[in-house]
């Protein structure tokens, strides 16, 4: 950070030129006022973190900002090193900036086809399948989701889900306090039966046969584990119910998952009336805006094993949060870094949106909880983005009031805003961010960036030593490939939740109402065989989720299974 001081090297040794008595004096004095202009600007505030920070002490930046001035004013700063202004302005872009040429030549198709069967037809009698999901609100979303894929595959009738009450966040909501259930069942019934519960025998409630299948589980591998207790005990709860669905399915059952979660799964009316209500009032701010998950949380910091220039304080405040996982191993932060699986920090993220080309003037809506280091943390990203919003800053607490005790409900309305937005931005590759990237492709390809984390990790570290308009210059090379156009999608990690690619089809040219199968649709299978070679990495995890199993189960307890404890949140 500070500027270098001119070193010769001599037989191995480092050496530092002679100077006279008088000017070596005063390049004392004048290297001491650096160290403590240096040490003051690394130093902790007294007291604490910032508002909002919950305690937790403000992240020091290691690299000092972007001036955000006229583009013709500049400064130094306390080491010397000269930082250039960010222009106000916008790029000459434009609308491409904010959609894709491309998107309008794809859309969403997800019908069945006359070979998949009615549900009426399959489903034996005296099956039922009960699901206990997992985690935060969107990856219950996905064990919902492939339940009802499970119970196709067994013929089964399923009953409503049940959703994880006991997680990090002790949200007691139910399935009907999140999602229309009557929706579900009737959008439903043409391909899978649903019922609210088992039915009584004897006058008694069954009590379900309880097992837990691993993750990533084929039609085969159901039928091979579930369906032989399901003939035995007729009702079976599958606990834990999260990722426990292949990528990769025949085509039928891929479109199966598309109409639950595009379809069939709606929120109920007043979440989403009120997520209404706050897309409305962005639009009332501003034609179009931008939609920002940053989730720099301070858990999801500690399980990333990364680090944020924080310092000692910083180690030792997400040290201590990281305890609460016994079986990670020790983390390397700069190699973390380096392989791109860290989160950009606020003021990243706005440099890179600036960068690419997004002006002063856009609005932008904050998906996010508590901040890691509070105001002072999301302080340079205010400045780049002075039109900063929040579902806290739009709605009033009464308006708030019936969602603000549930955790779900309340990311319920931040996955409604970051939906209905122009640009969807996603710090991370955790759930939230999977399912609105897939929904989106589904609906429009509308336009959703994901930092390339591992290659602007260099650019962000030497970018005071280059010109505003070559840093810009590169960010928009290094971003090339995720900025969400159709026809970037490669193999690589990921799943189907976030590439539904058997449910986007390519309009045919010149022939209205044909069309063709997506190019890349056929990429799930590369994709889940590079996702389970490769080694687990906090991103494909989410509020609330465990890590993969080790080992099977038959009919355990949850008292049984040392997975990894639930994880920040959604």
């Amino acid at each position: 950070m500070g500027t270098r001081r001119r070193r010769h090297q001599h037989h191995g040794r480092w050496v530092v030129p002679a100077v006279a008595p008088a000017a070596a004096a005063f390049t004392a004095a004048g290297l001491l006022l650096v160290v403590v202009a240096f040490h003051c600007f690394l130093s902790p505030p007294l007291g604490g973190g910032g508002g909002g920070g919950g305690g937790h002490r403000v992240v020091r930046r290691p690299n000092p900002p972007f001036l955000l001035n006229k583009p013709s004013e500049l400064r130094r700063n306390v080491v010397g090193t000269v930082d250039f202004a960010v222009p106000s302005g916008g790029s000459k872009l434009g609308e491409e900036l904010w959609a894709s040429k491309l998107a309008s030549n794809f859309f969403g198709c997800s019908n069945a086809t006359k070979a998949f069967a009615d549900a009426k037809a399959v489903t034996e009698p005296n099956r039922y399948l009960m699901i206990a999901t997992s985690g935060g609100l969107n990856q219950q979303r996905t064990g919902i989701i492939d339940a009802v894929v499970a119970a196709r595959i067994l013929n089964a009738t399923l009953v409503i889900p049940n959703l994880d009450q006991k997680s990090f966040w002790k949200d007691a909501s139910d399935f009907a306090d999140i999602f229309d259930v009557e929706s579900f069942i009737s959008s439903l019934s043409n391909d899978v039966k649903i019922i609210r519960q088992v039915p009584d025998r004897n006058g008694k409630t069954p009590y379900p046969y309880k097992m837990r299948i691993p993750r990533k589980c084929t039609a085969k591998c159901y039928e091979n584990r579930v369906l032989p207790a399901l003939l035995k005990k007729h009702v079976v709860q599958l606990t834990k119910f999260d990722y426990r669905v292949s990528n990769r399915l025949e085509t039928n059952l891929q479109k199966l998952r598309c109409r639950v979660n595009y379809h069939a799964l709606q929120f109920t009316d007043p979440i989403l009336k009120m997520g209404e209500m706050l897309v409305q009032r962005m639009r009332a701010k501003s034609g179009r805006f931008i939609a920002l998950h940053l989730r720099f949380e301070p858990d999801m910091l500690a399980f990333s094993g990364c680090y944020f220039g924080g310092g000692e304080i910083e180690r030792r405040e997400l040290g201590a949060i990281r305890k609460r996982w016994k079986t990670l191993h020790a983390s390397n932060p700069d190699r973390e870094r380096r392989h791109g699986k860290c989160p950009l920090t606020p003021e990243e993220v706005g440099l890179m949106l600036r960068a690419l080309g997004f002006g002063k003037d856009v609005h932008i809506y904050v998906a996010s909880g508590e901040v890691y280091g509070g105001e002072e943390t999301l302080a340079p990203l205010k400045a780049l983005f002075p039109n900063f919003h929040s579902k806290e800053t739009l709605a009033s607490k009464e308006e708030l009031a019936p969602f603000l005790s549930f955790s779900s409900r309340m990311a319920a309305l931040d996955y409604i805003v970051c939906d209905k937005s122009d640009v969807f931005v996603t710090n991370n590759n955790g759930n939230m961010a999977r399912m609105l990237a897939g929904r989106r492709r589904y609906f429009g390809h509308k336009r959703t960036i994901r930092p390339n984390a591992k290659k602007l990790y260099s650019l962000f570290l030497n970018r005071t030593s280059m010109s505003w308009e070559t840093f810009s210059s590169k960010v928009q090379t290094l971003q090339k490939g995720f900025m969400g156009e159709p026809n970037e999608i490669k193999p690589g990690r990921g799943e189907f939740h976030e590439h539904p690619m058997d449910c986007i089809c390519a309009k045919t040219k010149g022939r209205s109402g044909h069309s063709k199968p997506h190019p890349s649709n056929r990429i799930g299978e590369a994709m889940e065989k590079r996702a389970n070679d490769g080694e687990f990495d906090w991103r494909d995890l989410d509020y609330g989720e465990n890590a993969p199993l080790g080992r099977d189960s038959s009919n355990e307890t949850d008292s049984d299974m040392h997975e990894l404890e639930d994880m920040v949140s959604d």
